[in-house]
């Protein structure tokens, strides 16, 4: 091999992000129980067979409609619940095979931001305590030790150190939201789940914890798993975005290849869906027909196909599987909205 072809192989490699998660066939079933003797009669399919990869260092964003399946998802990353198969690797580890020992180091490395500012925030305590709990049960630090840590991450989220002795009710949500960030933080993790982190705020505020987190990334070297519903904001943040309905991804693509050419009847519902900034104009507006299926039974084929606008026979019999349609881009659709060969 000459020394110019090892050399650009070896610049290949370097160019490659690495996998900090690999997520392999991954479901989660609720059962259904019923009657005096609580017997169990279903299941709820909450996450129905979902693999992705997360690269070091980037923001994945998850999208779907209410109750399809986004939040469990991000649990079951976080082994905050168990999954009911599948595999979750983190740096090459399923973590789901993880004794009690290595969870609690696990916790270190795997953070959570939540949707409620407030409901997340142990009311009894100062914020001062709250922020550095992690550090007094991780790490063993002197009360002067997370003083002054706490000091460090107060200022670094964008509040005020000097009120870490007041409590979470005498914050405004959009400070509450940086408390709970700076307690996520605590430890320099390099995965966290954001888990609808600004859908409770106002849309000035949104705008202003988005770019907090954006920062927090360059200055820490993060990488988000980034729940929501908003597509504008997943937009504004993602590198690259993942479509779910009803337990499963039917479509995962970079963040602006996916706004220019959405590939799934849904995803192209779903950005019909977004106010455009020239109200007179005329806007596509794709309108789905009837309610989304119950996860406890889902419509056999496609689980999409029963309000898609563009469904076949094919569609009701076969299930489509996730698979490659362009170039970095999948789609689980047997009809995907392929642009025209030219």
């Amino acid at each position: 091999m000459s020394s110019e072809l090892a050399g650009k192989q070896t610049a290949d490699m370097e160019d490659t992000p690495e996998m900090l998660l690999e997520v392999k066939n991954i479901k989660k079933y609720f059962p259904i129980h019923k009657g005096l003797l609580n017997r169990t009669v279903g299941q709820v399919k909450a996450v129905d067979d979902v693999t992705l990869s997360i690269r070091k260092g980037e923001t994945f964003g998850l999208v779907g409609e209410s109750g399809c399946g986004k939040s469990t998802f991000g649990r079951v990353l976080l082994r905050l619940q168990s999954a009911t198969g599948g595999e979750v690797l983190f740096k090459g580890q399923d973590i789901h095979s993880l004794g009690t020992k290595e969870l609690r180091k696990l916790r270190e490395e795997m953070q959570i931001i939540f949707q409620d500012p407030f409901g997340s925030l142990n009311p009894r305590f100062l914020v001062k305590d709250i922020i550095g709990e992690p550090l007094r049960i991780h790490r063993k630090m002197s009360p002067r030790e997370v003083e002054a840590r706490v000091v460090e991450l107060m200022e670094l989220v964008g509040l005020d150190a000097s009120r870490r002795n007041r409590y979470p009710h005498e914050f405004s949500g959009g400070q509450r939201q940086r408390i709970g960030i700076a307690r996520a933080i605590a430890l320099n993790p390099q995965f966290i789940v954001a888990d609808e982190a600004v859908s409770a705020l106002d849309v000035s505020v949104q705008s202003q914890v988005i770019n907090l987190l954006m920062k927090l990334q360059k200055e820490l070297g993060l990488t988000f798993l980034f729940i929501a519903h908003g597509l504008n904001i997943v937009r504004h943040i993602s590198d690259r975005v993942g479509v779910m309905y009803l337990g499963k991804l039917v479509e995962v693509a970079e963040t602006e290849e996916l706004f220019a050419l959405p590939l799934h009847p849904y995803t192209a519902a779903l950005l019909s869906a977004i106010p455009k900034p020239t109200p007179r104009r005329k806007q596509d507006r794709i309108v789905l027909q009837g309610d989304v299926p119950s996860p406890a039974n889902p419509p056999s084929g496609c689980r999409f196909h029963t309000r898609c606008p563009i469904a076949q026979d094919r569609c009701r019999q076969q299930e489509p599987l996730l698979e490659e349609a362009l170039p970095g881009r999948s789609v689980a659709c047997h009809f995907p909205l392929l642009p025209p060969q030219q």
